[in-house]
């Protein structure tokens, strides 16, 4: 092909110096042999190659950087709740705002009682509860998480079922 391969260095090491062409982006650490990238951004994401020379060898690996976005605190949202014959019904959607591949864990709200514990659990972000008002003293939660960070929402009360 007429396309010439281009690649653009970080860091060469050669005979024990090192040179760093970004260093104030960059960081060499020596004692690990490692690149810390500083205040990393999403156009920092990208396939990286490290390759290492010694007479007619030369070793390469490749490695593929992802840069994710912390989540945001989640909010628990009320989707729709019936009240009938002393029990309640409630659909609840858990989200976070920002963040990349976010993930969500429902639990519940540890306040001595244990009730909640088995109806709150759940994964995703939709959660659907049925149980008798005489039992709400518990609260849920949910978590959102991704590789990079974890928030927990506010407590979905489950005494609010009757509360408009």
């Amino acid at each position: 092909t007429d396309d010439p391969q281009r690649k653009k260095f970080l860091v060469k090491i050669s005979g024990g110096n090192f040179t760093e062409f970004e260093p104030g982006r960059l960081r060499f650490h020596e004692r690990e042999f490692s690149l810390e990238i500083l205040n990393a951004s999403r156009e920092d994401a990208r396939l990286y190659e490290y390759s290492v020379s010694k007479g007619q060898e030369e070793e390469v690996w490749q490695i593929r950087l992802e840069v994710l976005e912390p989540v945001a605190h989640p909010t628990i949202l009320i989707l729709g709740r019936e009240l009938s014959n002393g029990s309640c019904s409630v659909a609840l959607r858990c989200s976070a705002e920002r963040g990349d591949e976010v993930s969500y864990v429902w639990g519940s709200r540890e306040n001595g009682t244990g009730t909640g514990i088995g109806i709150c659990a759940g994964n995703g972000s939709f959660r659907n509860l049925s149980y008798s008002l005489r039992d709400a003293g518990f609260g849920c939660v949910c978590t959102a998480r991704n590789a990079v960070s974890r928030r927990h929402s506010e407590a979905f009360e489950a005494a609010q079922c009757g509360d408009e």
